[in-house]
């Protein structure tokens, strides 16, 4: 059996851009206040299918999240910052982030619908 060549993989590979925003904590107080704007703007770009996911991270070991990412879909760099920008997170500076482009290539999602009870199982 032939090994493929790289570029032969790649070439069929999905290659979709994203942006990943990794948000860090600027200042404490006042995170509260705005939580169910960020969580509202998070659910808006998500319905309006801009949000690929979003959640906070961890490092090893620990309960309490460090920073958070959320990963969206954007035409270019531009349109990916001035949806971070209008995060009401930043705009109120109770956090700052940093944007980079990621290419998506590999992997899968599974997920089970269930018509008895018209619900739907992502894993």
């Amino acid at each position: 059996m032939t090994t493929p060549k790289p570029e032969d993989l790649y070439a069929s590979m999905l290659r979709q851009t994203l942006y990943v925003i990794t948000t860090s904590p600027a200042r404490g107080p006042g995170m509260q206040d705005v939580l169910a704007q960020h969580l509202d703007y998070q659910i808006k770009m998500e319905r309006d299918g801009v949000l690929f996911g979003a959640g906070p991270l961890f490092k090893d070991g620990e309960t309490a999240p460090y920073a958070g990412m959320i990963i969206v879909r954007a035409k270019d760099e531009d349109e990916a910052r001035r949806l971070a920008d209008i995060d009401p997170f930043h705009a109120a500076g109770l956090r700052t982030y940093t944007l980079t482009r990621w290419m998506l290539n590999e992997g899968a999602m599974t997920f089970s619908v269930r018509y008895s009870d018209q619900s739907v199982v992502v894993k």
